[in-house]
């Protein structure tokens, strides 16, 4: 989605549910994609995942794209998830011998290379859901935004406001 994403969230979760026949007061984990991606989206689930997880008392679990895109398939050693005008964001290698970087479309390995934008949707959500159920057993680390590169938004150049305490 461009837009709405906090606005649609809890709506569409809630459907996700009701369609699944699952209660929230189930849930044994909460799990999510802490991309790479759009800043403002990763922000917005993180943060609503955590405040579900902790409400129901059950660990979140982040999961990047690029896990859940590779998801059992070992044979590609690369993955590249879309970026913004004309780059991806690379990451090389398996497990904890990986590294993440920027770089232009044209620069993408031709061999070994799996483009996260080819694995369905709903197959990456499902990913997400089967890593973080095979991750319930590792010590909980909240979920945090994968970022690869700064935001796009520059702070304001304007002065900081003033708050004027009367008390």
């Amino acid at each position: 989605m461009a837009r709405g994403q906090a606005e649609r969230l809890m709506p569409m979760l809630e459907e996700l549910l009701e369609e699944a026949g699952v209660e929230w007061r189930t849930l044994d984990a909460v799990g999510v994609g802490i991309g790479p991606g759009n800043f403002t989206g990763l922000r917005i689930s993180v943060a609503a995942a955590r405040g579900i997880a902790q409400g129901l008392g059950v660990p979140a679990i982040g999961v990047s794209t690029f896990d859940a895109a590779a998801f059992q398939t070992a044979d590609r050693p690369h993955v590249v998830v879309p970026a913004p005008r004309g780059m991806v964001y690379l990451r090389q290698g398996h497990g904890t011998d990986t590294s993440v970087k920027l770089i232009s479309e044209v620069q993408i390995p031709s061999k070994n290379t799996l483009r996260a934008a080819e694995v369905p949707p709903t197959t990456l959500v499902c990913n997400i859901a089967k890593i973080s159920a095979a991750r319930l057993h590792l010590a909980p680390v909240p979920p945090a935004p994968m970022y690869v590169r700064p935001a796009d938004a520059a702070p304001s150049s304007e002065p900081p406001v003033v708050i004027l305490d009367d008390a």
